[in-house]
């Protein structure tokens, strides 16, 4: 399985988590959310930026429970607040901001 982006295949597993961080652009972020049926807005890419900013700092991928309490104290409890986000990435915001930032699905996420 792999998502088309500028002439390139880009390898995905079953769930459309990247196989290669390495591989990930803002291009095929893109290209990720509108496979999952979502066109990103700035709203999306202020939370994929702050979730990989976040992978950056602590190595992991966050779970619900860690994300919506590091945004809070981040970017505001309403940017945080679970209504918000379930709005930006329906599919579940811990795995969807997620996937769409290139990185692994969070453990703990079924």
């Amino acid at each position: 399985m792999a998502y088309q982006i500028e002439g390139r295949e880009i390898a995905h597993d079953f769930e459309g988590y990247l196989t290669r961080m390495a591989d990930w652009s803002r291009d095929l972020a893109a290209e990720i959310a509108r496979a999952d049926g979502v066109a990103l807005t700035p709203a999306h890419w202020e939370i994929i930026d702050f979730v990989r900013a976040y992978y950056d700092e602590y190595l992991i991928a966050p779970s619900i429970r860690p994300l919506t309490k590091a945004i809070s104290k981040a970017l505001g409890p309403e940017k945080a607040a679970l209504t918000y986000l379930d709005t930006l990435f329906p599919g579940g915001p811990a795995k969807q901001a997620t996937k769409f930032a290139g990185l692994p699905k969070p453990t703990g996420c079924a």
